[in-house]
C-alpha cells in the first residue's frame, strides 16, 4: 500500500517548533511583567508606610531631622514608582508584542496543518481513484474470462 508523505513536512515541523518558541517568549515576557508589577506594588505599600509614618512624627513630638528624613524617603519612593511604572509599561508592551508573534506563527501552523490536510485528502481520492479503476480492471478480466469458459 502507498504510504503518504507531505512533501511540505520539514516546514510543517519548523512552523510547530517556532511556534514552541515564541510560546516561551510569551511565557518570559509575561512572567517578567508579573515581577514588575509585584516591584511595583511592593513600592507602593512602602511609601504608604512612609506617609503613614509622616503623620506618626507629625502627631507626635516634633523631630525635624526624622521629619525631613521620612519626606525624602517618600520623594525617593515617588521616584522609584515612577522608575517602576515605566518598568512596568515596557514589559506590558514586550507581553503584546510577544502575543502577537505568538499569535502569527500559530496561524502560519495552523495554515500548514489545513495544507497538509487538504494534501492528504487529495491522496485519499486519488487512491480510491486508482482502486476503483483496478477493482473494475478485475471485474472485467473476471467478466472476460466467463465469457471465454
Amino acid at each position: 500500500m502507498v504510504k503518504f508523505a507531505y512533501k511540505m513536512q520539514n516546514i510543517l515541523d519548523i512552523k510547530s517548533k517556532l511556534e514552541g518558541q515564541a510560546r516561551s517568549s510569551f511565557s518570559a515576557a509575561a512572567a517578567k511583567l508579573n515581577t514588575e508589577e509585584e516591584k511595583l506594588k511592593a513600592l507602593r505599600q512602602r511609601k504608604a508606610s512612609y506617609e503613614h509614618r509622616a503623620k506618626e512624627l507629625v502627631m507626635d513630638r516634633l523631630d525635624v531631622r526624622e521629619i525631613k528624613v521620612n519626606r525624602t524617603a517618600i520623594d525617593t519612593m515617588k521616584g522609584a514608582i515612577r522608575n517602576q511604572a515605566v518598568a512596568v509599561h515596557v514589559a506590558e508592551r514586550n507581553v503584546e508584542t510577544a502575543r502577537k508573534r505568538l499569535q502569527e506563527v500559530m496561524v502560519e501552523r495552523k495554515t500548514h496543518e489545513i495544507l497538509k490536510e487538504k494534501a492528504f485528502e487529495g491522496f485519499k481520492k486519488e487512491l480510491i481513484k486508482e482502486e476503483s479503476k483496478e477493482v473494475d480492471e478485475l471485474v472485467s478480466f473476471t467478466h472476460s474470462q466467463l465469457e471465454e469458459e
